[in-house]
């Protein structure tokens, strides 16, 4: 029996180490991933020689599997596999040196890259086994080559000064990890934290994993399988086990690519949308993997934000098994892996809407504002994304919804505008003043209720190079069209006489009063100026107490409605009266543009006209 002899790490392995050990890992539980990846890989690359190697294998009989224990009085925690296993030359280069571990390339690439990334390169040159000493007080490795002629050994270290390799008989195939914890990380001796642990990270690892004898991971890492060799039971259950949900999927989207990158991927559209019940917004919920393998659970910046109701797996051996979870956000393999997922989710709700629309109307009611989020704040995915937009529209019966691509095959010789009109209600809109014009001329008008329902269509802009314009704009164009109507209109010199008298008796109200070509039978109404904002954007800018400037509107009336013929004669013979009437008509039409801010003005001068029309 040789005498061990202590050997000093190499100046990069101790720099290494001082990296790992003090600025790399912000989350310490982190090593037990790491180990348990690494044993793993070790069971991996066993079975593959018991496939292709004709020579002996030893202790053939052991199973593939990683065995974990937990030891409270000693505080130790001990990983151990049956895997390859490790030669005293494997020990020396692959723990003591630069030549294997990945060492040397990694702080190389640390230092061109400015030492400001490290968790980023870490996971690419295979040298996590190195974050153990971040609880380790030491750390022993007995182990066994798997050839037939290996031997017994045990590479013991402090992670500080250096390590020794001593001869370690009787040893079995496979590595054995003790690891004597430090004062301040007792707690990954109990069972409870290495369990809570071992199923965040890594309960899709291909081996059994077995913590104190008992079985830790028990479900199937289902991406990585065909299509055809799973059932919808089974996708349920992993949908409830991996995401952690109590409802049942509505759609789900199972593929495997090979370029740009190597994915598997997992992805379920849940059918219940919790932010409606109050719950607040929803966290993340696709997953990244590598090799089965948790990288993290909840990757902020790896798809849209509005994609955040999503869940399920992505795995791709592209990426590198990241330490820091913090670097991850900062990968432009992450960006473009996210890119790829988004697109292929994008398609999936369009073919939805497509092939079933009645389910996809289904799932737009419950989760529509995350698509009309993302039309608002996702220029890269925008187009796309208006695909799914739904509506009720003036020519579909309440409740019956339809898009912007079906809205483009109805329209008119000649029309190149979209019309939209956004209001709290169908019912609002129907007996409003703005739609008659349209149904008029047999323009369809699709029908929006929410206030985030402006911002869409201000994002949008157009759609298929069509405009998309609200029917309470100024910059609506209409063709005259005839009017059945015995009522004569106003000459055009009354009408201009009228309109001067109102922007004068209105004031600073108006920007701007005018005969209409629109209205049919409601007798004025209130257009929003250009870049003015909408009613649902004052809204939402009082809800976020902003400042509002006070509302101004363009006028129209309608030169043969009965109402504005006889303000045209009041303004000579009876001022005063036809002043207040004015002023009535003003708010009648701000109150049906979801304008009128305070009605109290409203209430008492409907009272005095009243008072007016009862005395004579």
């Amino acid at each position: 029996m040789t005498t061990p002899t202590h050997q000093p790490f190499q100046a990069e392995v101790r720099q290494l180490l001082d990296i790992v050990i003090h600025s790399l890992y912000t989350d310490r539980e982190i090593f037990i991933r790491e180990l348990v990846s690494n044993a793993s890989d070790a069971l991996e690359k066993l079975r593959h020689a018991q496939l292709a190697s004709s020579g002996t294998i030893h202790d053939p009989e052991l199973p593939l599997e990683i065995s974990i224990t937990t030891d409270e009085t000693a505080r130790t925690l001990t990983i151990a596999d049956h895997g390859t296993g490790l030669t005293r030359e494997e020990l020396e280069r692959n723990l003591g040196t630069i030549a294997h571990s990945g060492t040397k390339a990694f702080l190389q690439s640390l230092k061109e890259s400015g030492g400001s990334t490290p968790g980023s390169l870490i996971g690419k040159f295979g040298v996590g086994f190195y974050s153990v000493f971040m609880v380790a007080k030491e750390v022993r490795v007995f182990t066994r080559s798997s050839g037939s002629d290996g031997d017994g050994l045990v590479w013991t270290s402090d992670g500080a000064t250096g390590y020794t390799i001593d001869e370690a008989p009787g040893q079995s195939r496979g590595a054995r990890i003790v690891i004597e914890l430090k004062d301040d990380a007792h707690d990954f001796s109990e069972a409870a934290t290495v369990k809570r642990i071992l199923e965040k990270y890594s309960s899709f690892v291909p081996f059994p994993i077995l913590l104190n004898g008992e079985r830790v991971n028990t479900v199937e890492a289902l991406w990585l399988k065909s299509k055809n060799e799973v059932t919808d039971e089974q996708y349920d259950e992993f949908y409830k086990f991996a995401c952690k949900a109590w409802d049942a999927p509505r759609f789900r989207l199972h593929f495997a690519a090979d370029a740009p990158l190597q994915i598997n991927a997992l992805l379920f559209v849940p059918t219940e949308n919790s932010e409606k019940f109050g719950f607040g917004q929803t966290e993340p919920g696709v997953a990244l993997y590598c090799r089965r393998v948790l990288i993290d659970a909840q990757p902020p910046d790896f798809l849209p934000e509005w994609m955040r109701f999503l869940r399920g797996v992505v795995d791709s051996e592209d990426l590198p098994l990241n330490i820091s979870r913090e670097t991850m956000q900062d990968s432009a393999l992450v960006r473009k892996l996210g890119e790829v997922i988004a697109g292929r989710v994008l398609k999936l709700l369009e073919q939805q809407g497509s092939e079933e629309p009645e389910k996809y109307e289904a799932f737009y009611k419950d989760f529509a504002r995350f698509i009309k989020e993302g039309v608002a704040n996702d220029f890269r995915h925008r187009d796309s994304l208006a695909k799914l937009l739904r509506f009720e529209s003036s020519l579909s019966d309440p409740g019956k919804m339809t898009g912007l691509a079906d809205y483009v095959t109805r329209l008119k010789d000649g029309q190149d505008t979209i019309y939209y009109q956004i209001a709290p209600n169908r019912a609002a809109i129907e007996a409003g003043p703005y739609l008659e014009a349209f149904k008029a001329r047999g323009l369809e008008v699709l029908f929006a209720y929410e206030p985030l329902d402006d911002y869409v269509f201000t994002s949008l802009r157009e759609f298929d190079g069509k405009k998309l314009v609200s029917v309470t704009s100024e910059n609506v164009k209409l063709d005259d069209v005839p009017v059945d109507s015995a009522e004569a209109p106003l000459s055009d010199d009354d009408v201009s006489g009228l309109c001067s008298w109102l922007k004068e008796t209105l004031g600073d109200a108006v920007t701007e009063v005018s005969g209409s070509a629109r209205l049919v039978d409601a007798p004025v109404l209130a257009l929003t100026p250009e870049h003015a904002p909408t009613a649902q954007m004052r809204s939402m800018m009082r809800a976020m107490q902003q400042d509002v400037e006070p509302v101004k509107v363009k006028l129209e009336i309608n030169p043969r409605h009965p109402m504005v013929k006889s303000l045209a004669v009041a303004r000579t013979a009876q001022p005063e009266l036809a002043s207040l009437a004015a002023r009535q008509l003003l708010d009648n039409s701000l109150l049906s543009a979801g304008l009128l801010e305070d009605p109290r003005d409203m209430v008492k001068r409907l009272n005095e006209l009243l008072g007016k029309a009862l005395a004579r």
